[in-house]
């Protein structure tokens, strides 16, 4: 009886190990209920091996690439309707319809991207669908006509699409703001409203932007500002709403959302 109780004593204080296989951050950071459960039992003095394979699941964050991945599919088409159309007009034999020929490359750029979307994660953001939508339209259009202005006009329909879509949905009791981004991280209603009304006035603001630089400036001018004007814009603008999100977001470890570039 007193061996059976030493070992009992003995088995309360040995440490708690985890299984032979390791826990992945990667895969437990994904389930936000689970990691909270684990952080909770290392707080509340899970010793040995356990629990320090807790505290490096508390701070070890994986690298995520969706934001990555979706900054270069929403802006490389533009990229590259920026270098071709600078290179076309540098050569002779092109000049006089650089224009033309690299919005042809900027169209065929916005298809592999959606094709891309399509065969790495098997569906296609509504965002990049409106874009592409809008691309292959005014692309055509100026391509048709053989007039550049119905391209350039392409970012206003996109920004004020996005304006209407924003506020038209609140003004009938949704938020397709929410609809869109819900997936990235969960926030009150009522700070999802006052991200969807100020990213409206964003994209009205832009449409403006883009309107005055494409009536007062060259195409030249207007073309290569998109990605060093306009995106940086984006970016900023994102960055200026990041600790609103933060302060309220309910997953410390949910993605950032992607911002729609036009």
């Amino acid at each position: 009886m007193l061996a059976h109780a030493a070992n009992a004593k003995a088995a309360n204080r040995a440490p708690i190990r985890i299984a032979s296989s390791p826990i992945s951050p990667a895969i437990w950071g994904q389930n936000g209920v689970q990691r909270k459960r684990l952080v909770s039992l290392a707080r509340f003095g899970v010793s040995g091996r356990m629990s320090e394979d807790l505290t490096a699941l508390d701070t070890a964050k994986p690298f995520k690439k969706g934001g990555i991945n979706q900054m270069l599919i929403d802006l490389g088409p533009v990229v590259v309707y920026v270098v071709a159309f600078n290179i076309l007009q540098r050569i002779e034999a092109t000049k006089d319809n650089a224009v033309y020929i690299a919005t042809g490359i900027f169209m065929v750029a916005t298809l592999i991207a959606l094709a891309y979307c399509w065969f790495k994660h098997n569906r296609i953001p509504p965002v990049l669908i409106v874009t592409g939508v809008l691309v292959t339209a005014f692309g055509g259009l100026t391509l048709a006509f053989r007039n550049p202005d119905f391209i350039q006009i392409k970012p206003t329909v996109t920004y004020v699409f996005y304006v209407v879509a924003i506020v038209g949905s609140l003004l009938f009791g949704h938020n397709v703001w929410k609809l869109l981004f819900r997936h990235a991280f969960e926030l009150p209603d009522r700070i999802w409203n006052i991200l969807a009304w100020r990213w409206a006035g964003f994209f009205a603001f832009q449409a403006v932007l883009n309107e005055i630089i494409r009536n007062t400036q060259t195409f030249e001018f207007w073309l290569n500002s998109r990605p060093f004007v306009v995106f940086p814009l984006v970016v900023v603008f994102a960055v200026i709403n990041t600790p609103l999100v933060l302060k309220h977001a309910k997953d410390d470890d949910a993605p950032a959302p992607e911002a729609p570039v036009a």
